[in-house]
């Protein structure tokens, strides 16, 4: 974990993760609004009421398990409805609505990282640039500080980043499904959205049955940690 207090550190991703996945999902709304949809505005989702947006298994539930594990942070919350009928380009518009979700989350990690005193410890000379500081030994990245506020900065930008890099996975329904309909083929484009309602089924073998799997994940999160600090 980012420090020797796991307790501390779950609760904070947990609570950070909440508010991001909340405006990760209004991004959408968002966007597609923007578009000429106006479902995510009748459904009530364009707003930053947490109780909105929850999605208990994968706002809550997934997220600790892997904090607890010390592994990176993910999740997800329900997803903003959208209506592609109303784009004058239905994939092109599912594709722009889809990248707003990471695309926020990557805007709040980068400012939050830009601006606070975090540091790649590969390039700072290893853990003795950090003095009393905190770091997640695994990314090679910390913050010289341990205050309170340092693991808060810290929560922002890792969960940030991690759920940038989770949600343009290519599995439905994370975000990253919704660009494969501009580069596949009508037939496959067919295929795939047929086998959609499946994605969750396939997330969860991939997480359990093979968990090396997705190894590399966390190895972009790392690497994107470093670019946003």
């Amino acid at each position: 974990m980012i420090s020797d207090n796991r307790l501390l550190d779950v609760v904070l991703f947990l609570a950070i993760l909440l508010p991001s996945v909340v405006l990760h999902e209004v991004a959408h709304g968002w966007v597609a609004e923007r578009l000429g949809d106006p479902t995510a505005r009748h459904a009530g989702r364009i707003t930053l009421n947490p109780l909105r947006h929850l999605d208990p298994f994968g706002s809550l539930v997934f997220p600790a398990v892997l904090a607890v594990a010390g592994q990176s942070v993910w999740g997800w919350a329900r997803p903003v409805p959208v209506e592609p009928a109303h784009f004058r380009r239905p994939n092109e518009g599912m594709a722009l609505v889809a990248l707003a979700g990471p695309a926020t989350n990557l805007l709040l990690a980068l400012v939050v990282g830009r601006l606070s005193p975090l540091i790649d410890l590969r390039a700072a000379g290893g853990t003795a640039a950090l003095g009393t500081g905190v770091y997640w030994e695994g990314l090679d990245v910390g913050i010289r500080t341990g205050a309170l506020w340092g693991r808060v900065l810290f929560a922002v930008v890792l969960v940030n980043c991690a759920l940038a890099v989770f949600n343009m996975l290519p599995i439905p329904p994370l975000d990253g499904s919704r660009l494969l309909p501009l580069v596949l083929p009508a037939g496959a484009r067919k295929a795939f959205h047929k086998l959609a309602p499946y994605g969750f089924l396939v997330l969860f073998l991939l997480i359990v049955a093979l968990p090396g799997s997705l190894a590399f994940v966390g190895t972009a999160v790392g690497w994107l940690l470093r670019v946003v600090i």
